[in-house]
Protein backbone atom coordinates (compact mmCIF):
# COMPACT_ATOMS: atom_id res chain seq x y z
CA UNK A 1 0.00 0.00 0.00
CA UNK A 2 1.49 3.15 -0.66
CA UNK A 3 1.78 5.97 1.38
CA UNK A 4 -1.19 9.31 0.60
CA UNK A 5 -1.27 12.36 1.73
CA UNK A 6 -4.48 14.05 3.57
CA UNK A 7 -7.47 12.72 1.00
CA UNK A 8 -10.58 14.93 0.63
CA UNK A 9 -13.87 12.53 0.12
CA UNK A 10 -17.54 13.79 0.24
CA UNK A 11 -19.91 11.75 1.62
CA UNK A 12 -23.46 11.77 2.96
CA UNK A 13 -24.90 9.52 5.94
CA UNK A 14 -28.38 8.25 6.01
CA UNK A 15 -30.37 6.13 8.15
CA UNK A 16 -29.56 4.41 11.07
CA UNK A 17 -28.43 0.76 12.16
CA UNK A 18 -25.10 -1.29 10.97
CA UNK A 19 -22.76 0.51 8.42
CA UNK A 20 -23.40 0.37 4.92
CA UNK A 21 -20.66 2.01 2.28
CA UNK A 22 -21.67 3.14 -1.41
CA UNK A 23 -19.40 3.39 -3.95
CA UNK A 24 -20.39 4.65 -7.43
CA UNK A 25 -19.36 3.93 -10.70
CA UNK A 26 -16.93 5.27 -13.16
CA UNK A 27 -18.23 9.47 -13.88
CA UNK A 28 -21.07 8.79 -11.46
CA UNK A 29 -21.22 10.71 -7.68
CA UNK A 30 -23.38 9.47 -4.80
CA UNK A 31 -26.57 10.53 -6.73
CA UNK A 32 -26.01 7.16 -8.52
CA UNK A 33 -27.41 5.62 -5.74
CA UNK A 34 -30.48 7.44 -5.05
CA UNK A 35 -33.05 5.21 -6.55
CA UNK A 36 -31.90 2.74 -3.54
CA UNK A 37 -30.60 4.81 -0.90
CA UNK A 38 -33.91 5.22 0.75
CA UNK A 39 -35.22 1.38 1.15
CA UNK A 40 -31.21 0.71 2.11
CA UNK A 41 -31.43 3.53 4.75
CA UNK A 42 -34.13 1.87 6.66
CA UNK A 43 -32.19 -0.61 7.71
CA UNK A 44 -28.71 0.60 7.53
CA UNK A 45 -26.56 3.39 8.19
CA UNK A 46 -25.56 4.05 4.86
CA UNK A 47 -22.49 6.14 3.67
CA UNK A 48 -22.27 6.88 0.28
CA UNK A 49 -18.98 8.50 -1.18
CA UNK A 50 -17.40 11.02 -4.40
CA UNK A 51 -14.63 8.99 -5.28
CA UNK A 52 -11.79 11.61 -5.75
CA UNK A 53 -12.14 13.91 -8.48
CA UNK A 54 -15.86 12.78 -8.91
CA UNK A 55 -18.98 14.82 -7.35
CA UNK A 56 -17.49 16.81 -4.77
CA UNK A 57 -14.69 15.33 -4.22
CA UNK A 58 -11.42 16.75 -5.34
CA UNK A 59 -9.09 14.71 -7.40
CA UNK A 60 -6.18 12.41 -6.23
CA UNK A 61 -2.85 14.19 -5.91
CA UNK A 62 -0.28 11.97 -8.20
CA UNK A 63 -0.28 9.10 -10.36
CA UNK A 64 -4.25 7.58 -9.80
CA UNK A 65 -4.42 3.84 -10.11
CA UNK A 66 -6.70 0.82 -8.70
CA UNK A 67 -4.07 0.94 -6.17
CA UNK A 68 -3.93 4.44 -5.23
CA UNK A 69 -7.95 5.04 -5.28
CA UNK A 70 -8.15 2.05 -2.84
CA UNK A 71 -5.60 3.55 -0.91
CA UNK A 72 -7.54 6.73 -0.38
CA UNK A 73 -10.98 4.38 0.04
CA UNK A 74 -9.16 2.78 2.86
CA UNK A 75 -7.60 5.90 4.63
CA UNK A 76 -11.34 7.21 3.89
CA UNK A 77 -12.38 4.25 6.07
CA UNK A 78 -9.74 4.46 8.50
CA UNK A 79 -10.92 8.20 9.37
CA UNK A 80 -14.67 7.56 9.69
CA UNK A 81 -13.86 4.52 11.93
CA UNK A 82 -15.69 2.32 8.88
CA UNK A 83 -12.82 -0.14 9.11
CA UNK A 84 -14.69 -3.88 8.51
CA UNK A 85 -17.97 -2.25 6.97
CA UNK A 86 -19.84 -4.03 4.78
CA UNK A 87 -20.13 -2.47 0.85
CA UNK A 88 -21.50 -2.38 -2.27
CA UNK A 89 -20.07 -0.80 -5.38
CA UNK A 90 -20.36 -0.27 -9.09
CA UNK A 91 -18.36 -0.64 -12.00
CA UNK A 92 -14.85 0.99 -11.36
CA UNK A 93 -16.57 1.03 -7.53
CA UNK A 94 -17.01 -2.83 -7.75
CA UNK A 95 -13.27 -2.87 -8.98
CA UNK A 96 -12.08 -1.23 -6.02
CA UNK A 97 -13.71 -3.38 -3.25
CA UNK A 98 -12.39 -6.48 -5.13
CA UNK A 99 -9.17 -4.93 -4.67
CA UNK A 100 -9.95 -4.41 -0.75
CA UNK A 101 -11.74 -7.72 -0.64
CA UNK A 102 -8.98 -9.58 -1.64
CA UNK A 103 -6.63 -7.00 0.46
CA UNK A 104 -8.22 -8.44 3.49
CA UNK A 105 -9.40 -6.57 6.90
CA UNK A 106 -10.68 -3.22 5.22
CA UNK A 107 -14.42 -4.12 4.33
CA UNK A 108 -16.75 -6.53 5.54
CA UNK A 109 -19.07 -8.43 3.36
CA UNK A 110 -19.15 -7.03 -0.28
CA UNK A 111 -21.66 -6.34 -3.34
CA UNK A 112 -19.63 -6.32 -6.18
CA UNK A 113 -22.15 -4.95 -9.71
CA UNK A 114 -20.01 -4.90 -12.75
CA UNK A 115 -16.49 -5.17 -11.66
CA UNK A 116 -14.33 -3.40 -14.31
CA UNK A 117 -10.90 -4.90 -15.36
CA UNK A 118 -11.54 -8.72 -16.57
CA UNK A 119 -11.93 -7.94 -20.25
CA UNK A 120 -9.18 -9.49 -22.64
CA UNK A 121 -8.15 -8.72 -26.36
CA UNK A 122 -10.41 -6.88 -28.38
CA UNK A 123 -13.12 -6.44 -25.34
CA UNK A 124 -10.48 -4.06 -23.32
CA UNK A 125 -10.58 -1.99 -26.70
CA UNK A 126 -14.18 -2.12 -26.73
CA UNK A 127 -14.51 -0.61 -23.24
CA UNK A 128 -12.05 1.84 -23.64
CA UNK A 129 -13.22 3.53 -27.66
CA UNK A 130 -16.75 3.07 -26.61
CA UNK A 131 -16.51 4.38 -23.21
CA UNK A 132 -14.14 7.25 -24.65
CA UNK A 133 -17.09 8.16 -27.34
CA UNK A 134 -19.99 8.01 -25.33
CA UNK A 135 -18.59 11.04 -22.61
CA UNK A 136 -17.72 12.91 -25.84
CA UNK A 137 -21.20 12.49 -26.72
CA UNK A 138 -22.08 14.30 -23.55
CA UNK A 139 -19.87 16.46 -23.09
CA UNK A 140 -20.57 17.99 -26.65
CA UNK A 141 -24.43 17.79 -25.94
CA UNK A 142 -24.07 19.13 -22.16
CA UNK A 143 -26.25 22.50 -23.15
CA UNK A 144 -29.00 20.30 -24.62
CA UNK A 145 -29.01 17.63 -22.01
CA UNK A 146 -32.54 18.52 -20.49
CA UNK A 147 -34.14 18.39 -23.77
CA UNK A 148 -32.38 15.10 -24.98
CA UNK A 149 -33.13 13.36 -21.85
CA UNK A 150 -37.01 14.59 -21.75
CA UNK A 151 -37.30 12.49 -25.57
CA UNK A 152 -37.99 9.21 -25.67
CA UNK A 153 -36.17 8.05 -29.02
CA UNK A 154 -32.88 10.79 -27.84
CA UNK A 155 -32.61 9.11 -24.57
CA UNK A 156 -32.74 5.59 -26.05
CA UNK A 157 -29.61 6.62 -28.03
CA UNK A 158 -27.95 7.98 -25.63
CA UNK A 159 -28.13 5.59 -22.68
CA UNK A 160 -28.30 2.66 -25.00
CA UNK A 161 -24.94 1.11 -23.79
CA UNK A 162 -25.66 1.54 -20.37
CA UNK A 163 -29.41 0.60 -19.67
CA UNK A 164 -31.44 -1.39 -21.61
CA UNK A 165 -35.36 0.57 -20.58
CA UNK A 166 -33.72 3.84 -19.81
CA UNK A 167 -37.46 4.86 -20.71
CA UNK A 168 -38.45 3.75 -17.20
CA UNK A 169 -35.53 5.48 -15.29
CA UNK A 170 -35.66 8.76 -13.73
CA UNK A 171 -35.55 11.44 -15.79
CA UNK A 172 -34.10 13.79 -12.91
CA UNK A 173 -31.83 10.61 -11.99
CA UNK A 174 -30.19 10.41 -15.41
CA UNK A 175 -29.91 14.09 -16.08
CA UNK A 176 -27.72 13.86 -12.71
CA UNK A 177 -26.11 11.12 -13.95
CA UNK A 178 -24.71 12.89 -17.50
CA UNK A 179 -24.31 16.02 -15.91
CA UNK A 180 -21.46 14.43 -13.76
CA UNK A 181 -19.66 12.43 -16.61
CA UNK A 182 -19.70 15.80 -18.36
CA UNK A 183 -17.95 17.55 -15.88
CA UNK A 184 -15.67 14.86 -13.45
CA UNK A 185 -12.39 16.16 -13.80
CA UNK A 186 -10.43 12.77 -13.27
CA UNK A 187 -13.26 10.51 -15.50
CA UNK A 188 -9.78 10.67 -18.35
CA UNK A 189 -7.86 9.61 -16.00
CA UNK A 190 -9.73 7.08 -14.45
CA UNK A 191 -10.30 5.62 -17.54
CA UNK A 192 -7.04 5.17 -18.93
CA UNK A 193 -6.10 3.92 -15.61
CA UNK A 194 -8.84 1.45 -15.77
CA UNK A 195 -7.39 0.64 -19.45
CA UNK A 196 -4.17 0.12 -18.80
CA UNK A 197 -4.31 -2.10 -15.47
CA UNK A 198 -3.36 -5.57 -15.44
CA UNK A 199 -6.39 -8.15 -14.89
CA UNK A 200 -7.06 -8.07 -11.35
CA UNK A 201 -4.82 -10.17 -8.84
CA UNK A 202 -6.85 -13.56 -7.54
CA UNK A 203 -7.59 -14.08 -4.33
CA UNK A 204 -6.45 -17.30 -2.68
CA UNK A 205 -9.84 -19.68 -2.02
CA UNK A 206 -10.88 -19.36 1.09
CA UNK A 207 -8.79 -16.07 1.92
CA UNK A 208 -12.28 -14.48 2.09
CA UNK A 209 -13.14 -14.17 5.95
CA UNK A 210 -16.94 -12.30 4.80
CA UNK A 211 -19.60 -13.21 1.78
CA UNK A 212 -18.70 -11.80 -1.71
CA UNK A 213 -21.25 -11.44 -4.40
CA UNK A 214 -20.37 -10.44 -7.62
CA UNK A 215 -23.60 -9.56 -9.46
CA UNK A 216 -24.12 -8.88 -13.14
CA UNK A 217 -26.39 -7.24 -15.92
CA UNK A 218 -27.38 -10.23 -18.49
CA UNK A 219 -27.46 -6.71 -20.56
CA UNK A 220 -24.46 -5.44 -19.89
CA UNK A 221 -22.89 -3.61 -23.00
CA UNK A 222 -20.02 -2.18 -21.22
CA UNK A 223 -18.65 -5.15 -19.06
CA UNK A 224 -20.02 -7.88 -20.96
CA UNK A 225 -21.72 -10.61 -19.42
CA UNK A 226 -18.80 -13.32 -20.52
CA UNK A 227 -16.18 -11.33 -18.27
CA UNK A 228 -18.29 -12.76 -15.27
CA UNK A 229 -16.99 -16.08 -15.23
CA UNK A 230 -12.82 -14.52 -15.13
CA UNK A 231 -14.01 -12.94 -12.36
CA UNK A 232 -15.57 -15.97 -10.02
CA UNK A 233 -12.24 -17.52 -11.08
CA UNK A 234 -10.60 -14.97 -10.18
CA UNK A 235 -12.64 -15.50 -6.64
CA UNK A 236 -13.25 -18.40 -6.31
CA UNK A 237 -15.05 -17.58 -2.71
CA UNK A 238 -17.70 -15.03 -4.48
CA UNK A 239 -21.04 -15.99 -5.57
CA UNK A 240 -21.81 -14.86 -9.00
CA UNK A 241 -25.74 -13.64 -9.26
CA UNK A 242 -27.10 -12.69 -12.21
CA UNK A 243 -29.36 -9.97 -12.92
CA UNK A 244 -31.77 -10.58 -15.77
CA UNK A 245 -33.21 -8.02 -18.22
CA UNK A 246 -30.19 -5.77 -16.30
CA UNK A 247 -27.58 -4.01 -18.30
CA UNK A 248 -24.79 -2.46 -16.50
CA UNK A 249 -25.98 -0.92 -13.49
CA UNK A 250 -28.51 -3.06 -11.43
CA UNK A 251 -29.74 -0.62 -8.87
CA UNK A 252 -31.03 1.58 -11.50
CA UNK A 253 -32.61 -1.35 -13.70
CA UNK A 254 -33.66 -3.80 -10.63
CA UNK A 255 -33.65 -1.62 -7.89
CA UNK A 256 -35.77 -3.70 -5.75
CA UNK A 257 -34.01 -7.00 -6.45
CA UNK A 258 -30.48 -4.84 -5.93
CA UNK A 259 -31.46 -3.94 -2.78
CA UNK A 260 -33.05 -7.36 -2.04
CA UNK A 261 -29.73 -8.75 -2.47
CA UNK A 262 -27.07 -6.13 -0.43
CA UNK A 263 -29.86 -6.49 2.85
CA UNK A 264 -29.34 -10.56 2.16
CA UNK A 265 -25.81 -10.21 1.85
CA UNK A 266 -24.82 -7.53 4.20
CA UNK A 267 -27.14 -9.60 7.48
CA UNK A 268 -25.46 -10.28 10.39
CA UNK A 269 -24.71 -13.79 10.88
CA UNK A 270 -24.43 -15.79 14.12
Amino acid sequence: MCTLAAVLINYIRRGQGKSLLLVHGLGSNWRSWRGIIGPLAARRTVVAIDLPGFGKSPPLAGTVSVETLADALTQFLREHDLIGTDAVGSSVGARLLLELARRGGVVGAVVSLGPGGFWVGWERTLFQISTWISVRIVRMLHFAMPSIIGRGWSRRLLLAQLSPRPAALAPGLLLEEMRSRATAPSFNVVLRALVREPTPQAAVVGQLQRPLVIGWGRLDRVCLPRQAARAQQLFPDARLHWFEHCGHYPHWDAPEETTRLILEVTADRE
